[in-house]
């Protein structure tokens, strides 16, 4: 395993801050040819392969969130999303690796294929599944789950739902410094920017906080994909502090640093109907993004790659651009332990599932 690059810029971290090591190496940095983009203009972060297990963002945040939990003696961990939820599914996969359960507090989205998929997938890796309709619900639902682990015995681990706490982001900021180096190796040219799709936030405000310890001048540029408790830039202004002070009062030669709003760019008009919800413009980027190798999806992904090809005229070999592929493309069902079949689900969300 490859040390990470936190760890190497900050040595005095190492003993205190806990990492269950589930990324063996950095990610590469390639070439992004699509239509109507100049030679050197474009270029991507593949970080779709970033772990044997599950590809993505989530992993980054994962490995430091379980190395604590597996410290504090936790036999459990809880976390939320929606019905589809991607960092769920991670959680349940990666926590299994690690020897931890798992039960995920879901909240209702639109029922495509992609998120019966999801949901028979998280079956088919043990999750515990609880359905709590809304967000109010979904709170109700969460204290009762923590109560009845505790009461086991089990040392529940909460993780914030995307893993988007300061020692989740605390995986982008060395995300942001990996890249750092990558461009002092010459693998890359400094972007002028960087695209992400946020959901809960914390890839962003973790990137905005490394590329700012690193002294990068990029700017990243962040796609909302929800309108479920959506963050804006003083939220994430705050989550990018909140994560710098975590990683100061663990090591105090990390600096502090002054990150505000205007760090932080927000495009929102490749959100669609909601969080979750196809749009024609996703499905035409997920498309594109096929034919020049890249694999996506329409929740997150696609958005993002929208955002930027709606952009692309201001992308040139002296400003370029960064597609950050925050997306699994790890085969999951080809390894799962259980059978992949939504007939397994619990009964709520079987007859969730049927009527839609």
């Amino acid at each position: 395993m490859e040390e990470p690059a936190l760890l190497r810029a900050y040595p005095g971290l190492r003993a205190r801050l806990l990492r269950h090591a589930v990324i063996p190496a950095a990610t590469p940095v390639e070439p992004l040819r699509l239509p109507g983009a100049r030679e050197g203009a474009l270029w991507i972060k593949r970080d779709e392969r970033c772990c044997g297990l599950y590809g993505g963002n989530k992993p980054r945040k994962l490995e430091w969130i379980l190395g604590h939990a597996l410290a504090r003696g936790s036999r459990r961990l809880v976390t939320t999303g929606g019905l589809g939820t991607h960092h769920g599914l991670a959680t349940a996969i990666l926590g299994r690796d690690a020897g931890l359960a798992t039960t995920l507090v879901l909240v209702r989205q639109p029922i495509t294929p992609a998120v019966r998929r999801s949901l028979a997938l998280q079956a088919a890796w043990g999750a515990r599944l609880v359905y709590g309709a809304n967000v109010p619900g979904a709170a109700l639902e969460l204290l009762r789950v923590l109560g009845a682990s505790a009461l086991r015995g089990e040392r529940p681990h909460l993780v914030a739902t995307g893993g988007s706490s300061a020692r989740g982001s605390a995986g982008f900021v060395s995300a942001g410094l990996e890249l750092a180096l990558q461009v002092r190796e010459g693998r890359l040219p400094a972007p002028a920017r960087i695209y992400v799709p946020v959901g809960t936030g914390g890839t962003l405000a973790g990137l905005v906080a490394g590329l700012r310890l690193a002294g990068l001048a990029t700017r990243v540029v962040g796609v909302l994909v929800t309108d479920i408790l959506p963050p804006n830039p003083e939220r994430l202004a705050a989550q990018a502090r909140a994560t710098l002070r975590f990683l100061h009062r663990l090591d105090a030669k990390l600096p502090r640093l002054a990150i505000g709003a205007s760090d932080f760019e927000l495009i929102r008009d490749q959100l669609g109907p909601g969080y979750g919800a196809v749009t024609p413009a996703a499905l035409r980027a997920v498309q594109i993004a096929a034919e020049a190798g890249v694999a996506l999806e329409t929740t997150y992904t696609g958005k993002c790659m929208a955002a930027l090809l709606a952009r692309l005229p201001s992308a040139s070999p002296e400003q370029p651009i960064l597609f950050w592929n925050t997306y699994n493309a790890i085969d999951v069902a080809a390894h799962a332990p259980g059978a992949v079949d939504e007939a397994l689900l619990p009964r709520r969300l079987r007859r969730l599932v049927a009527r839609a």
